[in-house]
């Protein structure tokens, strides 16, 4: 059991180092962005390379940090059982969700990704557009690391599940454990 929670506390480590440093990338695409708007209407001079540069950031950020987010339980999801459900219960619909779609979905996203990612690479794919960047296959490179990292923070989040059904959610720091619907709304009332 010690194990399991090694386990899942490097993968979340993984996770929360990529995440922490990639949304720093937000801060870089709005400097971006304000750059091409000011260069555009100020001094009507525009790059599309920096257009691409946005953009690609854009995307390169919100596949890195797919998993964090999962990490952190920031993704869309209906509460409406979830959230006033038992801890125990919780980690059952955790590791259903886990082993029947997430992982199931990000094989399917390393499957079909993987050739569309190597053909990019093969060709040294640049932007469709004339005087864009180059280097697309970099940014296809991203579809890749998505569907590893959420499936990393997938394998983790099954874990954690295990611990919890095993009664062993003792192994793990406060930050991975599931929070009880009392300590939610305690924390909300606060």
């Amino acid at each position: 059991m010690r194990a399991i929670a090694l386990i899942i506390r490097i993968i979340s480590s993984i996770n929360n180092i990529i995440g922490n440093v990639f949304s720093w990338l937000s801060l870089a695409i709005v400097l971006v962005c304000f750059t091409v708007v000011v260069q555009r209407y100020v001094f009507a001079v525009s790059h599309v390379w920096m257009q691409d540069l946005y953009v690609w950031l854009n995307g390169a950020m919100f596949t890195a940090v797919a998993g964090f987010a999962l990490l952190r339980n920031d993704h869309v999801r209906v509460d409406i059982f979830y959230r006033p459900a038992s801890v125990r219960r919780k980690a059952i619909v955790d590791l259903v969700g886990v082993i029947l779609f997430l992982l199931p979905f990000c094989y399917i996203v390393y499957a079909y990704g993987w050739t569309f990612v190597a053909r990019s690479w093969r060709l040294h794919e640049a932007s469709g557009n004339v005087g864009g960047m180059p280097g697309l296959y970099i940014l296809k490179s991203f579809i890749i690391a998505f569907a590893a990292l959420v499936a990393l923070q997938g394998i983790a989040m099954a874990l954690r599940s295990v611990l919890v059904l095993a009664g062993r959610e003792d192994l793990l720091p406060e930050d991975l454990r599931y929070e009880s619907p009392l300590q939610e709304h305690h924390e909300a009332t606060v």
